[in-house]
């Protein structure tokens, strides 16, 4: 063995060897070569970049078994690639997507008496546009009404026999509940007697008054109301807070008397009596729209004044007195029937054999012309229908002149009723008479909107322009609603363009609530997506909506929570918005959520998001405990946000705490002592006291019947008339607190003698802080602080500009005033409900007891007139409220129904600072210990200490002055 063809080590160096398969290969056929020829080349294309050789050493977590999803599906596809025992088997991993369904929508555009495009071009007209909104009690007839409506303006709207379709309510949850929830606007072209088409702008609006919020969007964008009273009930609680509401918006109010066949089929009242209860309903009407207009001679409402229609929407019944009077005028050419119209009504008789009128009853057969030529027939249509159809029917109908069918004689009666009005009242148009000669159209009323509605001043150019509400003039828009998608991820923006044209695909300025000349932030460049013109199931697709119209927006909905001002971006002036909602109620019942499953907290908020800008007067907030708060105005309220965050907008489960209240706290007396407090640096000193406001100026404040904006002579005027104050405190009114309309006043009632006045002027605005900060959040359990005047009696100010700044002041104001207010011997105010109960007469006495456990009390109690019903009027802590509905109707068998809205503000019952009371738990307290109870039960849910710390709000000296007085340890 050569020892040169081996290393030390035995390894092979030698030259190559050749192999023993060469003799093989050569007897191989010309095929076989081919194919070993081919071979390499094929091994190539499967080795890996870089040459490496396929023997290389690989590392097992880099080896490659498969191929990756992108070199299998290519990079268009998405792929998701999940761990094992990630997700349920029960659980796909790409979910299907899920259509949300919570509203009624029409999957076509139904067919019109008119054509869309008709519709359209009369948006271009402002004179023949009507924009009315239709309000009134609970279940007085308006959504009925409004079915009417579309059944005569679309051919194939269908009404079942024993059941309304109630076409604008959209809602699932609205249909099963029987009543409206969100107001709903139609865009409808009717004709009035003479036959001139207007273009009627509709909006339904829920009777409810736990949604009166709803009631203040409408009324926003209307220019009239048309108030309904059902004819049997009359009068009730929201038909008055409609009319109230009306007219502190400025809106003028004609009256619709609906139902007028309950008078007939229900109480079977004569036809003497029955025009004796519209008389009386009318008068009501009459007498609250001078109570609570702001005129000298408000314009009243009379049928002889053509502002009253009576209608039965589930007969197809609507006249007013000139429309009755021409039908008598149809059959008798010779006829005036305006003159007739006006002897129609009051006290005017028809003697049948003289045939003469007069204004007094000549005989017994002298019959009152209301009752002769409108209740009588009235009451004979029904009464033969309901009657002996086979005998009566055929005469009747060929007297007034109605062909039926052989298969609608054998029709149920309530259609055959409702067939038989339709064909002799015919179409709906003396509620277009009544709109269009009693609501000015959209032009004329632009100039008394504006002023009702815009912060800004009325002599700049934007307000000229808008006077005009010229489709050409400069793009403003006033939003006021939020209406939900069909996939509830997004919303649609209710407006009334108020001047100039929206376009869609045209960039806009959104200016939020908050936005102002000092403070642009909330100020937003959006491009618009579609407009659609409502239809209430359906909407119409437009291009453009011009001035005077309403109109759905989309793509514009993200930066607006409550209401906006839409403005081009090509206006280079002063921008002002359109004042907020003002709303008649609160938001008192409070409910704290959380969702079940942590992880899923992003979509609860998501959900909180969506509901805040659904519902007008909804408040969401965050607690310092950190807990996610809802304010609303009643249970059914609530009840509704949380089946919209459970079943529409999340869809996740959430928990719900208890129900409780919002508090406010106040003072009974002036404080006891000048209480002071030192800033951090002891460059600056503050002395204040508190006292109790005068009764009815908190109210006065908040209704904006004075407002801090006025001069200091207009000011001082008011406060010195109406309250008595003397003209030094009357003109050193600094602030009202929380906010501009908060109901505490802070004073400046130092002396120039004694303090400097101009370093006092510097540090204005720190104090006024300081005061809102404290009025906002009361040192009791952090509730706002009600129904105090604060007044600045010294202030000790350092000279120097660095010792006086807002981070030393605004605290110190602060303290100072809590101390003031807990000297002045603090109480807790609770918020009350005003109820109305309606309940037969031998339910009475059930009332009063389920009332008397909740503390509250009937105030008022009487019967309905023509009626076997009582209404009783009671006042209720809304702590004590929830449940109250039940428990009504489980005490009186169901025979009672109630509505409740918040009335006013109350003290509660006893001492919050008396340590002396022990609150023992599971244990119903005695009513001298309520104070002490809500005030620590509402600090313990907010996470706060157990009781008001003392040393938290007064300073060292303060606490030696304190331990002076005999009073100090008893008083905490």
């Amino acid at each position: 063995m050569d020892a040169d063809l081996y290393d030390e080590f035995g390894n092979y160096i030698g030259p190559e060897l050749d192999s023993d398969d060469d003799d093989e290969a050569e007897e191989r056929s010309d095929e076989d070569r081919d194919r070993e020829d081919n071979e390499p080349e094929e091994m190539e294309e499967d080795e890996p970049e870089g040459g490496v050789p396929q023997n290389q050493i690989v590392l097992h977590e880099d080896k490659k078994y498969y191929k990756t999803a992108l070199e299998i599906y290519g990079e268009e596809v998405e792929t998701l690639v999940q761990e094992e025992d990630a997700q349920p088997l029960t659980e796909p991993i790409v979910k299907p997507t899920q259509q949300r369904k919570f509203q009624a929508t029409e999957h076509n555009l139904p067919q019109t008496t008119y054509n869309k495009e008709y519709l359209a071009d009369l948006m271009d007209c402002p004179h023949v546009i009507r924009n009315v909104a239709i309000a009134g009690h609970l279940h007085h007839g308006k959504t009925t009404f409004m079915d009417c409506l579309m059944e005569q303006t679309h051919p194939d709207f269908c009404r079942a026999e024993d059941q309304d379709t109630r076409y604008t309510d959209t809602l699932f949850i609205e249909q099963q509940r029987g009543c409206s929830i969100k107001s709903m606007p139609i865009s409808i072209v009717m004709q009035d007697s003479r036959n001139k088409s207007y273009l009627l702008n509709v909006i339904d609006v829920p009777g409810h008054v736990n949604f009166s919020d709803e009631m203040t969007a409408a009324f926003r964008i209307a220019d009239g109301c048309v108030l309904v009273v059902d004819a049997h009930e009359g009068v009730m609680m929201n038909t008055e807070r409609a009319i109230k509401h009306a007219l502190a918006e400025k809106l003028p109010v004609v009256l619709c008397i609906n139902k007028i066949d309950r008078l007939v089929l229900e109480l079977k009242l004569p036809p003497a009596d029955a025009y004796y209860k519209l008389r009386l309903i009318v008068d009501q009407v009459n007498g609250l729209i001078r109570t609570f207009s702001d005129e000298v001679e408000p314009p009243l409402i009379s049928p002889l004044n053509g502002n009253v229609i009576f209608s039965s929407g589930r007969y197809n019944i609507c006249f007013s007195l000139l429309s009755f009077a021409n039908v008598y005028a149809q059959s008798s050419p010779k006829l005036n029937a305006n003159e007739f119209a006006r002897r129609l009504w009051g006290d005017v008789y028809f003697h049948p054999e003289k045939r003469s009128f007069t204004k007094q009853a000549i005989d017994s057969k002298s019959v009152r012309t209301f009752v002769h030529f409108i209740l009588d027939p009235l009451y004979k249509i029904f009464s033969q229908v309901v009657g002996d159809v086979d005998t009566c029917l055929p005469s009747m109908m060929s007297e007034l002149g109605i062909k039926l069918s052989a298969a609608e004689q054998r029709m149920n009666v309530r259609p055959l009723v409702a067939l038989i009005c339709k064909r002799f009242f015919g179409d709906f148009k003396a509620f277009t008479d009544i709109v269009s000669q009693h609501i000015q159209s959209p032009s004329d009323n632009a100039q008394k909107k504006v002023e009702h509605c815009w912060t800004g001043p009325m002599d700049c150019q934007l307000a000229t322009e808008m006077f005009k509400c010229d489709a050409s003039g400069p793009l403003m828009v006033h939003t006021v609603k939020n209406y939900p998608t069909n996939d509830a991820t997004s919303f649609r923006v209710l407006g009334r363009v108020l001047s100039g044209t929206i376009n869609s695909g045209h960039d806009l300025r959104v200016l939020g609530e908050n936005y102002s000349i000092q403070d642009e932030e909330d100020c937003r460049l959006m491009t618009v997506g579609r407009l659609w013109v409502p239809e209430a199931r359906y909407d119409i697709e437009v291009s453009r909506v011009p001035a005077g119209c309403w109109v759905l927006i989309e793509g514009i909905d993200q930066p607006i929570v409550k209401t906006a001002t839409l403005v081009e971006t090509e206006w280079h002036e002063d921008l002002y918005i359109f004042r907020p909602l003002k709303f008649n109620t609160k938001s008192v019942v409070k409910l704290a959520v959380e969702p079940i499953n942590p992880s899923e907290l992003p979509k609860m908020l998501d959900g909180l998001r969506k509901v805040n800008k659904s519902y007008p007067l909804l408040t969401t907030r965050v607690e310092e405990s950190g807990e996610h708060v809802l304010l609303g105005t009643g249970e059914l309220y609530m009840d509704c946000v949380m089946h919209d965050m459970r079943k529409v907008f999340s869809e996740i489960d959430i928990k719900v705490a208890d129900p409780v209240v919002s508090f406010c706290e106040t003072v009974v007396d002036t404080s006891t002592l000048k209480c002071f407090a030192e800033t951090p640096n002891k460059k600056n000193k503050l002395t204040m006291i508190a006292e109790p406001l005068e009764k009815g100026l908190a109210e006065d404040i908040e209704n904006e019947v004075v407002q801090i904006g006025w001069n200091r002579r207009k000011l001082g005027e008011f406060f010195q008339t109406k309250y008595e104050w003397d003209l030094l405190a009357a003109r050193s009114i600094w602030a009202f607190g929380p906010d501009t309309t908060g109901p505490n006043i802070f004073i400046d009632d130092t002396l120039p003698s004694e303090v400097d006045k101009q370093l006092l002027g510097s540090v204005r605005e720190s104090l006024v802080q300081g005061f809102q900060w404290a009025a906002r959040e009361g040192p009791l359990c952090e509730e706002p602080i009600r129904n105090v005047k604060f007044k600045l009696l010294d202030a000790t100010i350092a000279p120097e500009p660095l010792h006086r700044g807002g981070g030393q002041v605004i605290p110190t104001a602060r303290r100072c005033a809590y101390s003031a207010f807990l000297m002045a011997t603090p109480r807790l105010m609770e918020p009350y409900y005003t109820v109305e109960v309606i309940a037969p007469a031998d339910c009475v006495s059930s009332v009063y007891t389920v009332l008397a456990k909740r503390r509250g009390h009937v105030f008022k109690d009487s019967p309905i007139s023509g009626s076997p019903m009582y209404t009783m009027k009671a006042y209720i802590p809304v702590m004590d409220s929830f449940g109250f509905e039940t428990d009504l109707r489980t005490h009186t068998q169901g025979q009672a129904f109630c509505l409740s809205v918040f009335s006013h503000w109350q003290m509660v019952p006893g001492d919050p600072l008396d340590k002396s009371i022990v609150i023992r738990p599971l244990e119903l307290q005695p009513a001298a210990h309520l104070a002490r109870e809500f005030m620590i039960k509402t600090r313990r849910r907010k996470g706060l200490s157990e009781d008001v710390s003392v040393n938290k709000f007064f300073d060292d000296p303060m606490l030696l002055e304190l331990a002076k007085q005999q009073d100090f340890y008893s008083a905490f």
